[in-house]
């Protein structure tokens, strides 16, 4: 599937999705965001649970989307010079996030016990990085040497593996009943809830920050080198996030990951808006897609560890369909507005900031409160046993009753 994600990018990169005025591209991109995700929006919350007691219902729905991404790259090969692309290009993305919640359902079904959960995801970042990596080189040579069309054939021959690898994966059901009053007490905890926050924070930065780009970037000179630049960039470090992830995580705890990778984003987003420019542009991608492959692995560590009794499947798919769409909603705000590169910039560091503020004193606050209440709860029972303990012991020969002479 990421190979199938590169060559379209590549495939795009000279035709009229960059070429068109940028004030008709920003309205059709809206439009077409507001079309794409709408239903996204609503169905995927309803939708989800369905699947997840179907007979291989991940399985079945990653096929029909490799199956149904093979099919939109024909169409997209046969209208790239035609104001046709914008719908299918955007029902493409659609479908690549529909992907990404099917996956992260159905990652822990194929691990031997939940403790390789985390191993397996950064195993699974890392290939699907250089699988992509590696998938561009022949795309590149096709669309110089046939041009987009033949780069297009040869993304749906890569969707076409997909559906037929898909096949060997586990059909066993996500979820077979629903979610008890155990399993949802444990989702609900301060840290996992603290831990979605960040999380979501993080992807809507990603999603705001790629659309932000796709339009500045365009305005510079060599915009489109620039913006293959971030393409590129955010790819290779996303896999650097991976392969370090399972080592931070065996160092620091998770809560403190995920609150260094809001930190690297405010850093970042503050640090480039004074810098300015392309390159800083760059800059704030990477750091973005990095600390948000960290955030996501070290989330998953706290899900793991602080709802053991969930069905992680469905916990997954209903976290990544909330972060998901959080990056929908930041992509859309990032398209609305017309602003210069540094104050995009800047509104990323700001939120993460914000973010993270927001967490490390509602934190403190939490644990203050638990602090009290253990203290409290200890001065009450040490004035249970208090009379206890002072009570002098009465001798038997004074609670025995006294002999008649």
């Amino acid at each position: 599937m990421m190979g199938g994600d590169a060559a379209m990018v590549v495939a795009l990169a000279d035709s009229l999705f960059f070429d068109i005025d940028l004030t008709a591209a920003r309205t059709r991109v809206m439009l077409f965001l507001a079309i794409g995700f709408a239903p996204f929006l609503f169905v995927a919350p309803l939708i989800g649970p369905a699947i997840d007691r179907v007979a291989g219902g991940r399985r079945f729905v990653i096929q029909v989307i490799a199956l149904a991404r093979a099919v939109l790259l024909f169409f997209i090969a046969r209208y790239i010079d035609a104001l046709a692309l914008f719908p299918l290009v955007f029902a493409n993305l659609v479908l690549q996030k529909a992907y990404v919640v099917s996956k992260s359902a159905l990652v822990p079904s194929t691990v031997r016990s939940e403790d390789e959960l985390v191993e397996a995801n950064s195993k699974l970042g890392l290939i699907s990085g250089l699988t992509g990596a590696v998938a561009v080189i022949p795309a590149a040579i096709l669309l110089k040497t046939v041009g987009a069309h033949a780069t297009l054939i040869y993304g749906m021959l890569i969707f076409g593996a997909a559906f037929f690898s898909a096949t060997r994966l586990p059909p066993e059901v996500v979820a077979a009943h629903g979610v008890d009053h155990d399993e949802s007490m444990q989702l609900r905890s301060a840290s996992l809830q603290n831990g979605a926050i960040a999380m979501t924070v993080l992807r809507g930065c990603v999603g705001f920050t790629f659309f932000h780009l796709a339009f500045w970037l365009r305005s510079q000179d060599q915009g489109t080198l620039w913006f293959g630049a971030v393409v590129g960039v955010s790819a290779l470090v996303a896999m650097v996030g991976n392969a370090i992830a399972p080592r931070l995580r065996n160092r620091m705890r998770e809560e403190t990951m995920l609150v260094a990778s809001l930190a690297v984003a405010a850093f970042a987003g503050i640090g480039t808006a004074a810098l300015g420019g392309p390159a800083g542009a760059v800059i704030l991608a990477g750091a973005l897609n990095m600390v948000a492959a960290v955030g996501r692995l070290s989330f998953e560590s706290i899900v793991q560890r602080d709802a053991p009794g969930a069905n992680q499947g469905r916990a997954f798919a209903k976290f990544e369909t909330q972060f998901q769409l959080a990056w929908a909603l930041a992509a859309f705000f990032a398209v609305a507005i017309q602003v210069s590169g540094p104050v995009g910039f800047l509104i990323v560091g700001v939120v993460a900031a914000g973010t993270l503020v927001n967490l490390v004193v509602g934190t403190s606050r939490s644990d203050g409160r638990r602090r009290n209440r253990r203290s409290v709860s200890q001065r009450n029972r040490n004035l249970r046993r208090a009379p206890a303990r002072g009570r002098a012991p009465r001798s038997r020969s004074a609670s025995a009753p006294r002999r008649r002479r």
